[in-house]
């Protein structure tokens, strides 16, 4: 039976992490194990909630007790993972690197998140194991940075891929965060790798309707998003592939407190997600939730049903 938990507490504990010691670093230093109540965590948006009940239906289908916690703060969230007040939580792969990794090494240390999903995952187990976190396999879904334009305009000049639109030689101005100046995944990456010609950056956020409404009205030619986002149809808009693997490779991967919940009974549970979840699926999840106001449990229920995951 599922329950949501309460956040009362958790400040005041989140900074007593139980995991290994960082000076055992890369060292296993306890057995998996396998608590048969387990608290799920969430960071409190559309996606993270569909993953979230996602994974405690499979889980009490699989025997565990569950519960979820909501907490929007990676600075906090994270902490109660390492030290069992969270138990399982989804990340993503390329983002949750170069987290752990700034939290390790350093603000200014070098980014170790790719869009080689291989030395993603390599460089992101290593820098969990230490905490005692291990990261289970990825699946099919991905939720990285995305780039949209008009059907219209995709149509008049004959755009399917970045790379068709840097052949072009049209000039973008791209609706995105203001941060976006100096990203390399952004404006200069989309310059260096695809040769396109970004006149500005039209600082009204990622994937915002605010920068979708002004890539609809002809403001601007082409608005950040991510590749889930569930409401390019209203404002007939289209990605663009990322052809030349830009972006970082951002795979969904569900990652565990070791002691608590590193058993085979919990990696088996997750994994049969894997199988099956594809980024198409997420975004649709997302739709009927955000668009269609279903309620997170009674859509990923009926998904996990319809691939046959659930009785």
């Amino acid at each position: 039976m599922r329950r949501r938990a309460a956040l009362a507490g958790l400040l005041l504990l989140t900074g007593c992490a139980s995991g290994p010691s960082l000076e055992t670093q890369g060292e296993v230093t306890e057995s998996p194990g396998d608590s048969k109540h387990l608290t799920i965590g969430s960071a409190g948006f559309t996606e993270s909630d569909l993953l979230a009940t996602m994974y405690a239906l499979l889980l009490n289908e699989a025997g565990y007790k569950t519960s979820t916690l909501t907490v929007a703060n990676r600075e906090l969230y994270e902490p109660a993972l390492e030290s069992g007040q969270i138990d399982v939580v989804a990340e993503y792969a390329a983002t949750f690197a170069d987290w752990l990794n700034a939290k390790t090494n350093g603000a200014d240390a070098p980014a170790v998140g790719s869009p080689d999903l291989k030395a993603t995952m390599s460089a992101l187990r290593k820098l969990a194991t230490p905490r005692g976190l291990t990261v289970l396999d990825p699946g099919r879904a991905v939720d990285q940075n995305a780039f949209a334009v008009t059907e219209e305009f995709a149509r008049e000049h004959d755009l399917k891929t970045l790379s068709d639109l840097g052949r072009s030689g049209l000039e973008v101005r791209l609706a995105a965060g203001d941060e976006c100046v100096q990203r390399p995944y952004c404006a200069p990456g989309l310059k260096k790798t695809y040769g396109i010609d970004i006149t500005g950056v039209d600082p009204k956020g990622v994937g915002t309707t605010q920068a979708k409404r002004a890539v609809q009205n002809g403001q601007d030619q082409m608005v950040l998003t991510t590749t889930t986002d569930a409401t390019l149809d209203e404002f007939g808009l289209v990605l663009l592939a990322d052809d030349k693997d830009l972006q970082n490779a951002d795979y969904i991967v569900p990652v565990v407190n070791r002691s608590r919940a590193g058993s085979e009974g919990v990696t088996g549970a997750l994994d049969r997600l894997n199988e099956v979840l594809t980024t198409a699926d997420l975004a649709s999840m997302n739709e009927q939730v955000d668009n269609w106001r279903r309620l997170p449990e009674d859509v990923a229920r009926t998904y996990l049903k319809d691939k046959g995951l659930l009785k």
